[in-house]
């Protein structure tokens, strides 16, 4: 059974996803400025539905982190578990977030093994999580795994059993940001661009292939390049960007599943006091 903590690091975990689909221009990513857009209107709200139906399963991922003390392999199937029970929810609430469940749930869990800890310290400990085999994991192979195998990309699990860190870069970047006067919602679009000018996103690699990832890359340094989306210059090649990737319809998935971990562990109040300082 979960406690009011685990539920409070459920919840942390939902609003840094509403958190992420509430920013705008996001390349590629879905657009809280088309409401008026009957179809954008209604993936929105799928999203957000989506995403609230992430929280009985993250705050059960948490208690089950809390009970068993310790990053085993038995912990790391009793998540999985979870996992896959809290995806049949949310394919009924509409579908979505199915990466951003992989790396929340491993940081939620994380942080409930060690509610003072440090955003480093709960990569790391994600990452001891992630390393045991999920021995009750179904044997086919998912469309993520298929496309890492077929372009050698780490994928979801590469990016947790190294430490997630993507996630650690894009929480550099929301302090680099801040640091120089950029806005919030600034801040953490140059960390979303930060994670993906480097992420080999499968979202991507399945959808765009390999030219198509290289070219999201090269779109999102030119805006870091450019002094970032606090600037004038930067300002407008994101505009630009964005319009790129919806022509083409291609969408940075996975680097926005990993930026939600970021908003995560960046609203811990460990982080929140470090910021502070």
């Amino acid at each position: 059974m979960s406690s009011p903590e685990d539920e409070v690091l459920a919840l942390a975990a939902v609003d840094a996803l509403t958190g992420q689909l509430a920013l705008a221009p996001k390349p590629g990513l879905p657009d809280p400025r088309d409401l008026d857009a009957r179809a954008t209107r209604r993936d929105q709200l799928a999203l957000r539905w989506s995403a609230k139906a992430l929280a009985p399963g993250l705050a059960a991922m948490a208690a089950a982190a809390r009970r068993t003390g310790e990053p085993t392999p038995g912990l790391r199937t009793e998540l999985g578990a979870i996992g896959r029970s809290t995806e049949h929810s949310v394919a009924l609430a509409g579908g979505g977030h199915r990466g951003a469940l992989w790396a929340l749930g491993l940081l939620v869990a994380a942080a409930a093994l060690d509610p003072r800890a440090r955003a480093s310290d709960v990569t790391a400990t994600a990452k001891r999580i992630a390393a045991h085999p999920d021995k009750r994991a179904p044997r086919r192979p998912s469309r993520g795994s298929s496309v890492s195998a077929k372009y050698g990309a780490a994928g979801a699990r590469g990016e947790a059993r190294a430490g997630f860190p993507h996630v650690r870069r894009a929480l550099d970047a929301l302090a680099t940001a801040r640091s120089t006067g950029a806005t919030e919602a600034q801040a953490r679009l140059d960390a979303l661009l930060t994670v993906m000018s480097t992420l080999q996103d499968t979202e991507l690699l399945y959808t765009a292939g390999p030219l198509g990832l290289r070219h999201v890359q090269a779109g999102a340094r030119e805006i870091l390049a450019s002094g970032g989306t606090s600037t004038e210059a930067g300002a407008a090649a994101l505009a630009a960007f964005d319009d790129d990737l919806h022509a083409r319809a291609w969408s940075p998935r996975g680097s926005a599943g990993l930026f939600a971990g970021a908003l995560f562990l960046d609203s811990l109040p460990v982080s929140s006091l470090t910021r502070a300082a």
